[in-house]
């Protein structure tokens, strides 16, 4: 592939600062780069590194100037080399491509035109694959799992029975969707399971990483809102309801009948106890406890989770603790000295 300034910045809506007609032929990281190729500065901690690179080339942001370098200038520098990587790399040239042989596809399943299938899938009864869909291989596609159209479900993905998948929903290797949702009831001293009868329903733009385990619900159904991002290792319990454009970071684990709001964050190892709401637009910092409900357009952290700047405080004074156990002792001898000399003067 091979493109000029002028017609990169016209694709992601840029403006070039520098020669227009300079080739681009590769895209690479800011301190790899060599001659021909593209690279992007979005942090600005890395000025000196592209005031170095060799790059022919720097996608930037509006109004970035560099002395001697060929730039385009972007409201969104991010979204613009993202753009430019989908127009130099062909994304699915790696995808399996028709319907292998070594498949197991129940006659009753129904895989729309331009869908694919990898070697050694399953795909039960009733279940359908939509339009220009791939399941890669070692893939295990329930009975009845209805899944959307321009989807990617990496190799060894399981989703279970009865699950919904909307359109352009990547799933990454090892997850599981619609796995029994953690329910037993007590009695006779034993603990007797109670059935998951619900569904998983997985709505469109939706990104879920490696390793991730989302359960059915009990009755109803586990909801993913559209435009959501899950990262790896995270699990989502039976019956939570997550609102569209959430982020949720690695090692999260929400138990179940959250409801989580729109564009709410959840940071890495976040930990969410049952039955609570997290408002439109909150955020929970990293590992922070989240053991009640967190109101819409606030940031908590700290165990148990509270407003971020108190908790930022509590946390500041317990650093300080061994100096304030000194402080105290200090001052416990003081009062001491001080009830001896009083003790004197009055004896």
């Amino acid at each position: 592939m091979r493109k000029t300034l002028a017609e990169i910045a016209n694709i992601v809506g840029g403006k070039v600062v520098g020669d227009v007609k300079v080739v681009v032929t590769a895209l690479s990281g800011i301190k790899e780069a060599k001659e021909g190729d593209l690279t992007l500065l979005e942090n600005p901690k890395y000025l000196d590194s592209a005031l170095k690179t060799a790059a022919s080339a720097i996608i930037v942001a509006k109004d970035t100037l560099l002395p001697g370098k060929n730039l385009i200038q972007t409201e969104n520098p991010s979204l613009a080399f993202s753009k430019v990587i989908s127009l130099f790399e062909d994304l699915r040239s790696f995808c399996p491509k028709g319907i292998s042989k070594k498949t197991d596809i129940d006659q009753s399943a129904k895989i729309d035109k331009g869908a694919s299938v990898g070697a050694f899938s399953v795909i039960g009864k009733n279940a359908r694959v939509g339009k220009d869909t791939v399941v890669f291989s070692n893939c295990n596609i329930g009975a009845q799992v209805n899944i959307g159209d321009n989807c990617l479900i990496y190799p060894n993905v399981t989703i279970r029975e009865k699950t919904f998948i909307g359109d352009n929903v990547i799933i990454h290797s090892g997850t599981v969707i619609g796995s029994d949702g953690y329910g037993y009831t007590q009695a006779d001293s034993a603990h007797h399971k109670i059935p998951q009868i619900g569904t998983v329903e997985i709505q469109d733009n939706v990104e879920i990483g490696a390793n991730v385990a989302i359960d059915r619900a009990r009755i109803n159904k586990t909801v993913i809102g559209r435009g959501t991002k899950i990262d790896n290792l995270v699990h989502i319990a039976h019956n939570v309801i997550l609102g569209e454009s959430c982020l949720i970071i690695a090692q999260v684990g929400i138990s179940g009948s959250v409801n989580v709001g729109k564009g709410a964050i959840l940071a890495g190892q976040v930990g969410v106890a049952g039955h609570i709401s997290i408002g439109d637009g909150a955020i929970c910092a990293a590992q922070a406890g989240v053991t009640k409900s967190v109101p819409a357009k606030t940031t908590v952290s700290g165990y148990p989770a509270q407003d971020h700047e108190q908790a930022k405080k509590i946390n500041a004074h317990i650093q300080r603790l061994p100096k304030y156990v000194e402080m105290i002792k200090s001052l416990e001898e003081r009062v001491k000295e001080l009830e001896r000399e009083l003790k004197n003067k009055n004896g």
